[in-house]
């Protein structure tokens, strides 16, 4: 399918068409922005967190618990994916989205609160388990509930390009995650934060929550989505549960859209999240160094993710997937055997490229999953096949690495981790539709 095709026809906007599309792009944006600054506080602060409550005389041991803590909270979210897109589909999008960043904010905010392992015993950690799931929950209806708002707004041909920025605004919540944990460990002394310093990032879900909550329930005053809300009403009367007929009549979409999920999951948790941690405790770098290496990711992943959601746009989600498993599947060993250099300049280079190449997945991903399901179940279906491939993959995805990485002796075992899983998705890929030109 040529650029040519997709960019004909494609309808100027109203004003007050452009000012609605303006208002939700900003409300996805900032929303999405702030339950995943507080969502990834606790991946970049792993290796405080593991100390504090988890206290061992073995470093690896207290690490693979918290980690074990971080993955044990996403088996909640295929479950919270089913709560918030029956409620989405059935009643909207932005009630859905405006609790959904309200109940991540109290519970990161809560994260805070909690007394050390020192103070209350095995209580502490329970509590951080607890309240880690109340954040799954929350999460599950995040990204999914944003792209397919997002979808409903953009303009023919445009799509792909709107869409991207949901990840770009969840890239952004880590970035300023790990811009802050790399300022705490610059100008804290160790045992200041150690003690206190680690609760501030998670402090500050209280304002960011409030602040993203009053953005998105004055969404209202949006004529267009009101309209929209009305047909989906309407649409929607005497007929099952989403869940009932995505899981009966839609049972090939869901397994090819698991499947592509399946990279996503891994290389976001394991080239973002994880890999501060990597750099720092196996590799042996500097802590601020390899915070830093790790934000050139994630700059390079924002800076890339909007041109991939464009090119998406002209050249279609299965072209821009495909050569995004087969740059993993390439690269992924070779780029992690430049990091046992423990070089600084190499590190940023390879961060570099992971974030480019994730760009290419991550930037056509939404586009792909709000296409794949009809209007009336497309929160249900993206959000159930989003959070199941994050509950299995995304969330263990750190475990995973630590383990590998432990019984292997291998510090190559996440890249060809990375490698396997890329296949996977280049299968699902193979049996999927191309979406990109077809009406929602």
């Amino acid at each position: 399918m040529s650029a040519t095709h997709t960019n004909n026809s494609v309808p100027e906007l109203t004003e007050q068409e452009s000012q609605a599309l303006r208002k939700a792009a900003t409300s996805s944006f900032i929303g999405n922005f702030v339950e995943w600054f507080d969502y990834a506080a606790y991946g970049y602060l792993a290796a405080i967190i593991s100390k504090v409550f988890f206290p061992s005389e073995d470093p690896q041991t207290g690490l693979i618990a918290t980690f074990a803590v971080f993955a044990i909270s996403f088996i909640i979210r295929p479950f919270g994916g089913i709560v918030w897109g029956h409620w989405g589909d059935r009643y909207g999008r932005r009630e859905a989205l405006a609790w959904s960043i309200m109940i991540m904010s109290i519970s990161t905010f809560c994260i805070a609160l909690i007394p050390s392992y020192a103070s209350i015993g095995i209580a502490a950690p329970i509590l951080l388990l607890l309240v880690r799931m109340v954040q799954g929950f929350s999460a599950s209806g995040e990204y999914a509930g944003a792209s397919a708002f997002l979808a409903e707004y953009a303009p023919k041909g445009k799509r792909g390009l709107y869409t991207s920025l949901v990840p770009a605004s969840t890239a952004a919540g880590l970035l300023l995650g790990s811009l802050l944990a790399a300022l705490l460990h610059t100008v804290m002394e160790h045992d200041a934060l150690h003690e206190w310093g680690w609760r501030l990032p998670f402090l500050l879900a209280g304002p960011f929550g409030l602040i993203g909550r009053y953005i998105r329930l004055h969404l209202e005053d949006s004529p267009v989505y009101r309209e929209m809300e009305a047909k989906l009403d309407k649409n929607q009367k005497n007929t099952k549960l989403p869940i009932q007929i995505l899981l009966t009549k839609y049972r090939k979409e869901m397994l090819i859209a698991c499947g592509v999920v399946a990279l996503n999951a891994v290389a976001f948790y394991t080239t973002l999240s994880y890999m501060p941690t990597y750099l720092s405790t196996v590799l042996g770098m500097d802590e601020t160094h390899s915070f830093m290496a790790s934000s050139v990711g994630l700059l390079a992943y924002i800076g890339f993710i909007f041109m991939m959601g464009h090119l998406s746009d002209l050249y279609g989600r299965k072209t821009m997937l495909r050569l995004a498993c087969i740059a993993f599947i390439l690269f992924s060993v070779p780029l992690f055997m430049l990091l046992e250099t423990n070089h600084f300049i190499m590190s940023l280079f390879v961060t570099l490229a992971f974030g480019v190449m994730l760009a290419m997945n991550d930037g056509t991903l939404p586009g792909f999953l709000t296409e794949i399901f009809p209007t009336h179940l497309r929160f249900s279906g993206f959000a159930l096949c989003f959070n199941m491939g994050n509950a299995l993959l995304g969330g263990t995805a750190p475990l995973v690495a630590t383990l590998l990485i432990k019984y292997t002796g291998s510090d190559l075992a996440p890249a060809w981790y990375l490698v396997l899983v890329a296949i996977i998705s280049l299968i699902a890929i193979r049996f999927s539709v191309e979406t990109a030109y077809k009406k929602l």
